[in-house]
C-alpha cells in the first residue's frame, strides 16, 4: 500500500448523533463525598458531558489536527494513520513519536512544532528534527484491526517498517506506556536502525524483587517512590485485567456510548497525571484537548480493538506485566517524571539499557508530552545533543 495523504473529515451527521447520545446519557447516582474513589464521579462526568455537547467545537479541532500533515499507509500487514512534519532544517534527525493507552497522537501536538522548527519557537535549529507520530495499529485512524495476533511487537514492526518507508534509514524513536514498549522492542529488534531510544515510562523489573541483589545501587530516596507509586496505584489495575481478557465485551458498552467511553478514558487520565495541588483535571489539562484524544477513539470506533492490545500481547507474552530478560544496546535516555506509575530506579534502567541520558523532571507524570510539553522538549532535545557527541559525522 502506498503512503496516501490523510485529512480527517468526520460527516454533519456523526456530530448530530454525538449530540443526541450525549443529550441522552444516563448516568448512576454519585455516592456521598466520594470524590474518585469509586471511579469517576457521575457529577464530574455530567459536567464535561454538558461542554462536550453545548461548547466543544470539533470543526476547530478537526481544522487544528489537519494543521499537521498526515498520511495513511500498510505497514507490516497494518493500516498506519501518522502525523509526519518534516523539519525546515536540512541537518534534522528522525524522530518517531509512539503514544500508549489511553492516548493519542493528540497528546503530541503542543511539542511536534517545538520539535520540527526549533528556530520558530525560539531554540537553536541545531535541535530539529523530522517528526513521525504514527496511530498505533488498533487506534483511533490506524484502526480497528481486523485480525488477531498484533502485539506489542508486532506494533513494533509496523513503526519500523513505516520509518523505512519514509526513508529513514536511522532515527531516534520515543515513547510512554506502550509505546515504551514499542520503543524498547524497536531497541532490541531493529538497534541496526536507531540512532538512540528515549523513554518516559522504564520498564526494567528485576526478575525478583525480593532478593538483595535487585535493590545494590537503589537509594533510599528512590525506594521511597517506588514504594509509594506502587500503593498509589495499588486499586487501579482493573482496566488492564478486563482489557487483557475479554477486551470485546467491554467494547459494547464504549463502542456504542460516548458518556461511558469519556468515563472510562478520563478516570485514567485523573489518576495518572501530576495534578498537584489541587487535583483538578483542569490545573494540568485544557478540556477541549482531552475531548478531542477521546474523538480518536468514538469517531473511529477503536475502544474495543485499543483494548485487544492489552489482550493479544497478554497472550503472546509480550505485555508490560511479562518477564523481559533483554537488553537494549542502543544509546538511551530516560526522563523519570514525578507522578508516573513505574518509578524505575536509575540502577533498574542501567542494567538494562545503554543509558547514557537520565532526567528527574520536577512535574508531570504518565501523559508527559501533553502536561508538560515544554520540558518534554528541553529533556528530548538535550538527549539528541548526546547523541550527536557520540555518533561521527
Amino acid at each position: 500500500m502506498a503512503i496516501e495523504p490523510f485529512r480527517i473529515a468526520i460527516p454533519e451527521a456523526d456530530l448530530d448523533d454525538l449530540r443526541v447520545r450525549l443529550a441522552r446519557a444516563r448516568l448512576p447516582d454519585d455516592l456521598e463525598d466520594a470524590g474518585w474513589r469509586y471511579g469517576m464521579p457521575s457529577s464530574a462526568l455530567r459536567d464535561v458531558l454538558a461542554y462536550w455537547r453545548d461548547g466543544y467545537d470539533w470543526r476547530a479541532q478537526e481544522a487544528r489536527l489537519a494543521a499537521f500533515p498526515q498520511f495513511t499507509t500498510e505497514a507490516a500487514g497494518e493500516r498506519v494513520h501518522f502525523f509526519h512534519v518534516r523539519s525546515p532544517e536540512p541537518d534534522a534527525v528522525p524522530l518517531v513519536l509512539t503514544h500508549g493507552w489511553p492516548g493519542s497522537p493528540v497528546e503530541f501536538l503542543g511539542v511536534m512544532g517545538p520539535l520540527a522548527d526549533p528556530r520558530a519557537h525560539g531554540g537553536d535549529p541545531a535541535d530539529a528534527f523530522h517528526v513521525v507520530c504514527p496511530s498505533m495499529p488498533g487506534y483511533g485512524f490506524s484502526g480497528p484491526t481486523t485480525r488477531p495476533g498484533v502485539d506489542v511487537h508486532r506494533v513494533a514492526d509496523a513503526v519500523a517498517a513505516l520509518m523505512r518507508q519514509l526513508g529513514y534509514e536511522r532515527y531516534v524513536a520515543q515513547g510512554g506506556d506502550w509505546g515504551a514498549l514499542v520503543t524498547r522492542r524497536l531497541g532490541e529488534a531493529y538497534a541496526d536502525r536507531l540512532l538512540g531510544v528515549h523513554l518516559n515510562m522504564g520498564f526494567a523489573m528485576p526478575d525478583d524483587l525480593a532478593a538483595p541483589e535487585a535493590w545494590e545501587g537503589v537509594t533510599d530516596e528512590e525506594k521511597a517512590a517506588f514504594a509509594e507509586a506502587g500503593a498509589r496505584i495499588a486499586d487501579g489495575t482493573g482496566y488492564m485485567a478486563i482489557q487483557s481478557t475479554k477486551p470485546n465485551t467491554l467494547g459494547l458498552g464504549l463502542n456504542d456510548s460516548p458518556a461511558g467511553l469519556a468515563g472510562w478514558i478520563l478516570e485514567k487520565f485523573h489518576a495518572w497525571s501530576d495534578l498537584r495541588p489541587d487535583g483538578r483535571l483542569e490545573s494540568v489539562y485544557a478540556l477541549d484537548d482531552l475531548l478531542t484524544n477521546v474523538m480518536q477513539y468514538w469517531w473511529t470506533g477503536t475502544a474495543a480493538s485499543a483494548a485487544r492490545l492489552y489482550c493479544e500481547s497478554a497472550r503472546a507474552g509480550t505485555a508490560a506485566t511479562d518477564p523481559w530478560r533483554g537488553r537494549v544496546d542502543v544509546p538511551t535516555g530516560f526522563a523519570r517524571y514525578p507522578r508516573e506509575l513505574l518509578q524505575t530506579p536509575r540502577a533498574w534502567m542501567e542494567r538494562r539499557y545503554r543509558l547514557v541520558h537520565f532526567a528527574q523532571m520536577e512535574r508531570g507524570g504518565h501523559f508527559a508530552a501533553f502536561e508538560q510539553p515544554e520540558a518534554f522538549v528541553r529533556d528530548l532535545r538535550a538527549f539528541a545533543r548526546i547523541l550527536r557527541q557520540e555518533t561521527p559525522s
